[in-house]
């Protein structure tokens, strides 16, 4: 059997996320659409595994996954395939054969979003659908500061919405960068993995920050504190984007 990993570039703006949702008939998923296409190429039922349970909002450059196959189709057959039935938000940037070991989930060592916000007089008509718009100018400089402390392996429950949370919130981040256009910031951040909502609550976080209702000092404290009251509001997921995931 065949090992085929995909990498899937969508707009999440209609989508109830990456993963499909048993038992729900209303919900429609990145997972659902291309699994149709897959099952119909195939005849059979395909079960796709995604590297990244992207939100319901999120969108996609590169998210990756994988599937087990009997087909004779050639790579670039496939991904012809699957982007001539598939949805024009959804898209399959590559398609290789890989190791039958390959686990889009389990060998992932890391995962890089950026969280795009636009500034400005005036909200952009064109990108109101993918970037958060800011009604205040930001103190980047602040927000800088305030990133640095998030740096390092630390214990992220203060960034997770997710109460019930038995697994450890241990993670290690590896960088955030803050860069700045005309009228445009992009917080990019990279870490060994990420959990529901944990980029969006970080972005709010740093929004507040920048607009001055925080001291950056203050993100150590949260961190510390373990508690999500203390970090902002979680940022709209319209601007969050998964940019790459990593393995070895």
């Amino acid at each position: 059997m065949r090992n085929i990993k995909l990498v899937l570039e969508y707009d999440g703006s209609r989508y109830d996320g990456w993963q499909k949702q048993p038992g729900s008939n209303k919900s429609i998923t990145i997972q659902d659409k291309v699994e149709a296409v897959l099952n119909k190429m195939e005849e059979e039922v395909v079960e796709l595994t995604g590297a990244a349970r992207t939100e319901a909002g999120v969108h996609a450059y590169g998210q990756i996954a994988n599937f087990k196959t009997n087909t004779d189709l050639k790579t670039y057959e496939i991904k012809h395939y699957l982007n001539r039935y598939l949805p024009r938000d959804i898209a399959v940037m590559e398609a290789l054969e890989v190791p039958e070991r390959f686990h889009s989930s389990f060998n992932a060592k890391g995962f890089q979003y950026v969280y795009k916000i636009t500034t400005g007089e005036v909200p952009s008509v064109f990108e109101r659908k993918y970037n958060y718009y800011c009604f205040h100018k930001l103190d980047v400089s602040l927000m800088k500061k305030a990133a640095q402390s998030l740096i390092g392996e630390h214990d992220f429950k203060a960034f997770s919405d997710n109460k019930r949370m038995k697994k450890s919130t241990v993670r290690r981040m590896k960088n955030i960068e803050i860069k700045t256009g005309i009228n445009s910031i992009d917080i990019i951040l990279e870490a060994d993995d990420f959990w529901p909502n944990m980029v969006r609550i970080i972005a709010g976080t740093l929004i507040e920050i920048g607009e001055g209702n925080m001291a950056p000092e203050y993100m150590e404290e949260i961190l510390a504190s373990g508690d999500r009251s203390k970090a902002g509001e979680t940022a709209e997921a319209k601007g969050l984007f998964l940019m790459d995931v990593k393995y070895e």
